[in-house]
């Protein structure tokens, strides 16, 4: 009986561990020190790379602005991971790259931003191991066995 007792203590104690919010944080936004280093009109992008770091994300096309983005993500159990803060602090530039504005924007401030990734496609259109084998068959190159 004592043995049974002391189970359920421990299933009831992971059960209840396993509850427990954790926290992660992704990202990196310079500090306000650093921040303060830099003088609109004057720095460009080589000296804001050199006193703030590389930024997380960069504009579209080369020499577009900087973007700064942080994240704080809470994640109980298995359930899908929820952002609790998000951070992003975008540095732009003028034309001839000299820097114009830095601006910060948080969760407070409106939507969600959504951060998203490109991911190439891997051009495999058949899901199944056996279909990719099968569908082989017929087209060994030129090259094969040479």
């Amino acid at each position: 009986m004592r043995t049974f007792s002391v189970l359920i203590v421990g299933i009831v104690a992971l059960s209840v561990s396993a509850c427990a919010p954790t926290f992660r944080n992704h990202g990196y936004i310079p500090p306000e020190e650093q921040l303060q280093e830099l003088a609109v009109g004057i720095d460009t992008r080589a000296s804001v790379e050199d006193i703030v770091g590389p930024p997380t994300a960069g504009g579209v096309l080369e020499g577009g602005d900087f973007f700064y983005v942080r994240s704080t993500l809470r994640i109980i159990g298995p359930r899908r991971p929820k952002v609790i803060n998000r951070e992003v602090l975008a540095v732009s530039f003028d034309d001839s790259g000299v820097l114009s504005n830095i601006e910060s924007f948080g969760l407070e401030d409106g939507r969600v931003v959504v951060l998203s990734r490109r991911v190439t496609d891997n051009g495999v259109t058949n899901g199944t191991f056996l279909r990719q084998l099968l569908g082989s068959i017929g087209r060994i190159g030129p090259g094969f066995g040479s």
